[in-house]
């Protein structure tokens, strides 16, 4: 788990802790200006974390922040990654107010008439 040395790469590091599926894509991310080192957008993949460092980075339309525990030696299985960092992220509220205005159903009679509506209407205007 913990080598020798106490700094590693920045991406090398994400990618141990199973951040992001491949090497590169930590790389990317990374030169992208996606990921902050304690607080600083860092755009250097050959930045050094070290063991109490905060990361702060984007994973799909999540937002993690990981404090650095330890440094991996390979890539191993996922509990093996899970004692690299400490978890700092808050917890997700989550949104039922926009859940329920996608799935708002509208009341009878509001908006545009449906088929079945305009249908009914010209049958009572005998419109053939």
């Amino acid at each position: 788990m913990s080598g020798e040395k106490a700094t590693q790469r920045i991406d090398v590091w994400l990618w141990h802790a199973r951040f992001y599926k491949t090497r590169s894509l930590a790389t990317k991310m990374v030169r992208g200006g996606k990921v902050r080192l304690n607080g600083n957008v860092t755009k250097k993949s050959s930045a050094v974390v070290t063991i109490g460092d905060v990361l702060t980075f984007t994973r799909a339309d999540q937002i993690l922040i990981a404090k650095v525990l330890g440094i991996g030696t390979r890539r191993g299985p996922a509990p093996e990654a899970q004692l690299l960092y400490e978890d700092l992220t808050p917890a997700r509220e989550e949104k039922k107010a926009e859940v329920k205005d996608v799935l708002h159903i509208r009341e009878k009679g509001l908006g545009r008439p449906t088929k079945a509506d305009r249908r009914a209407i010209d049958r009572l205007m005998n419109r053939d």
